[in-house]
């Protein structure tokens, strides 16, 4: 049996956790006052004549999948990645972060690995590590030979205020293609995903767009940016939900197309990212200079939907159309 998420339910969640987080809003005002951006990807404080954006992910059951291999190098790049993609998505560039690392025991070799990985993502997105927190925890972190989990908290500037709302019908969506499953719906991909090939491409890092999504905001009018995570694209109405988006994703291939002859394929775009780690959403005659700019940096990317004026997201693949948000 499939395992699937129940989105709305998660949605309701979010919804709780911020009627609560907000009435805190009031406990700081002038200097470092929070911005009430509620469902972005990051909170946004105003510092006197900067907005700076704070976002915090991990690295999720990825961490399963490194233990199982003995490869643990590369899980900080995601740490990373998670949280330094989802600051472009509002125009932020990445300055500082700090790590915390929970593990079972004492392991100077793990975390020399682990560290490995936090310093190479920190690197692509010319980021500094500023510090971190490191717990031994044996009664919660338990599984493995050598259990443990990560995540990253990154703080950056706002270059430009990308926050959706001048997304309009005859925007166009330009998809920049993945690095594979990058950190979101391991809990199903290792339920079907046995083999050692496939692990070792689940183990693949994630992406980091920073150079790239950086160089298209500073030369382009972007009107909306969205990482492809967790919920895949029925997050994609987080950026505006007075509009309509309609993608159109490649034919499943590699790693996708071995998970969709076990996963519905409804299933698999509610989950997984499809070969698109990131959608820039901006005015058509503006899509080449996008793609240009994506392919200078190695990345391969193609106009893949356009916005319209029926509410919600459609997602076409493989002959079929779904709406899913």
């Amino acid at each position: 049996m499939e395992y699937q998420i129940d989105i709305p339910k998660v949605k309701k969640m979010h919804g709780n956790i911020w009627e609560n987080i907000k009435k805190t809003f009031s406990f700081r005002k002038g200097f470092g006052e929070p911005l009430p951006i509620f469902g972005h990807y990051g909170g946004l404080f105003q510092c006197g004549s900067e907005i700076l954006v704070m976002h915090t992910d991990g690295v999720g059951t990825k961490v399963l999948v490194a233990q199982e291999l003995g490869k643990y190098d590369t899980v900080g790049i995601d740490a990373v990645a998670m949280s330094v993609n989802d600051i472009l998505c509002v125009g932020g560039e990445p300055l500082v972060g700090v790590d915390y690392l929970a593990l079972a025991k004492e392991d100077t070799e793990l975390v020399e690995e682990i560290t490995k990985g936090l310093v190479k993502g920190a690197e692509e997105s010319n980021c500094a590590i500023i510090g971190g927190e490191t717990a031994i925890m044996p009664d919660i972190i338990k599984g493995g030979e050598k259990p443990f989990d990560l995540a990253f908290t990154v703080v950056g500037r706002i270059k430009k205020q990308i926050y959706g709302n001048e997304i309009a019908q005859g925007d166009v969506i330009v998809g920049l293609a993945s690095n594979g499953l990058h950190s979101n719906g391991y809990t199903l991909a290792r339920k079907v995903l046995t083999s050692k090939e496939w692990k070792e491409e689940m183990l693949k890092p994630t992406k980091i767009y920073a150079s790239a999504i950086l160089e298209m905001i500073d030369v382009c009018d972007v009107h909306g940016i969205a990482h492809i995570t967790g919920g895949a694209f029925t997050k994609v109405v987080r950026l505006n939900n007075n509009v309509g988006y309609e993608i159109e994703l490649p034919e499943p291939e590699g790693i996708f197309k071995e998970l969709s002859k076990s996963v519905e394929l409804e299933n698999m775009v509610k989950t997984f990212n499809m070969g698109i780690g990131m959608l820039v959403i901006l005015p058509q005659d503006r899509a080449d200079t996008i793609i240009n700019i994506a392919k200078k940096h190695d990345i391969d990317a193609d106009i893949v939907g356009k916005i319209t004026t029926e509410k919600g997201v459609v997602v076409k693949c493989k002959d079929k159309k779904m709406k899913i948000a």
